[in-house]
């Protein structure tokens, strides 16, 4: 087992009314014959226990294209205190990439999938061109809250226009089951031109031509369809549904200081117009549902984790009471390196987050970090009035 217990803050074990965080390492760099580990993803199974996801890159830590990467999970069953051995879900071959994991659990029969990209040798986003096989979907399931999983199978032509796209890239995590059974999961694509000259906010340069939109299977993932490319420039995304039963899209941006946030009313078949979103460097981000009131909750709540910065350090985790329009009560969860963060709920309410870590250097570490309503609102905070 894997403690890797970092800085074990307040324990809610210590005392009932303190509020709980709690660190633990679950990657390390340099460990288990890879040289780092990066791009995090979280979910949790149908019986609780927490799967945790990352990609194992084997010589160095560039991204597919710069060397052989290998898709690892690690199992939790108490809440991510400890950690089982690391387990190799996808080898896609020597020096191809396995990237981008994106799981989801459907609850209506307690299966759980992880799709996510492969790269031949040699091509990464920049370089796959459309009409080949550079870049691929791929998706694999376990019926035993992933403790084994099932072959692998080819999504490319169901995911990607293939003969006018270079690549599509999932995620990274932020996929969910909406209230209607639909699995729906992030994506976002370039064309075969990478980057146009253009203005970028504070100065002409290259902006990037990805755009965002949804893969989703309303048959429990025997098909998969590809929803509308959204309006704005974007790319790495995550979803959340909003209690009304739109789903929102939180989504990295091209250029410029802002996110983008669009919603859609068609469970991702087409977005609504873009928002700008908060202000913030270009980086994965997570956000997660984590209470809401018609199931019983005193109110309803979001969660969003990111790097404040300057640059990519700064983890903070940030509330929204109003389903995305504004985000208050900001906490600090890390304030040294940070990059890529994703997020779950576990079974106790707690929130959970998988989140890359330096301390002399970026992405040494992909860390759990879990913690608790009280955490998030301390006695005396400000919280706006209930609607």
């Amino acid at each position: 087992m894997t403690r890797g217990l970092f800085v074990p803050l307040l324990l809610a074990a210590a005392a009932a009314a303190q509020p709980l965080i709690r660190h633990v390492d679950v990657f390390r760099a340099g460990v288990d014959g890879y040289h780092a580990y990066r791009i995090p993803a979280i979910v949790t199974a149908a019986d609780g226990s927490l799967v945790a996801f990352a990609e194992a890159r084997k010589e160095n830590r560039g991204d597919p294209g710069a060397g052989d990467i290998d898709l690892v999970a690690k199992r939790s069953t108490d809440g991510g205190a400890t950690w089982a051995a690391m387990q190799l879900v996808d080898d896609p071959g020597v020096k191809w990439s396995a990237s981008n994991p994106t799981p989801v659990l459907d609850r209506s029969n307690g299966r759980l999938w992880i799709l996510y990209n492969r790269w031949e040798p040699g091509y990464g986003t920049d370089k796959s061109k459309p009409g080949t096989s550079n870049n691929q979907t791929w998706a694999r399931f376990s019926d035993d809250h992933g403790k084994s999983w099932s072959a692998p199978r080819d999504l490319t032509r169901a995911t990607r226009d293939y003969d006018q796209w270079g690549a599509i890239f999932l995620g990274p995590g932020g996929a969910i089951q909406t209230k209607s059974g639909r699995l729906l999961v992030p994506s976002a694509m370039k064309h075969d031109a990478f980057h146009l000259q253009g203005w970028t906010g504070s100065a002409p340069g290259p902006v990037g031509v990805m755009r965002a939109y949804a893969i989703y299977s309303d048959d429990h993932g025997a098909t998969w369809k590809r929803g509308d490319l959204c309006g704005a420039l974007t790319n790495e995304n995550q979803f959340v549904e909003l209690a009304d039963g739109a789903v929102m899209m939180d989504a990295r941006q091209n250029s410029g200081p802002r996110r983008w946030n669009l919603v859609s009313a068609n469970g991702g078949e087409s977005w609504s117009a873009a928002l700008p979103g908060q202000e913030l460097g270009a980086v994965a981000t997570s956000i997660e549902r984590f209470t809401l009131k018609s199931a019983g909750a005193d109110r309803d709540r979001l969660i969003w984790t990111g790097p404040t910065g300057p640059g990519r350090k700064h983890l903070v985790v940030r509330v929204s009471y109003d389903e995305g329009q504004t985000w208050t009560g900001e906490r600090v969860l890390y304030g040294g390196l940070a990059a890529y963060s994703d997020a779950a709920i576990l079974r106790d309410g707690t929130a959970g987050i998988l989140w890359e870590r330096g301390v002399s250097g970026s992405t040494q570490f992909v860390t759990f970090t879990r913690f608790d309503r009280e955490f998030l609102e301390p006695p005396g905070s400000a919280i706006p009035n209930s609607r």
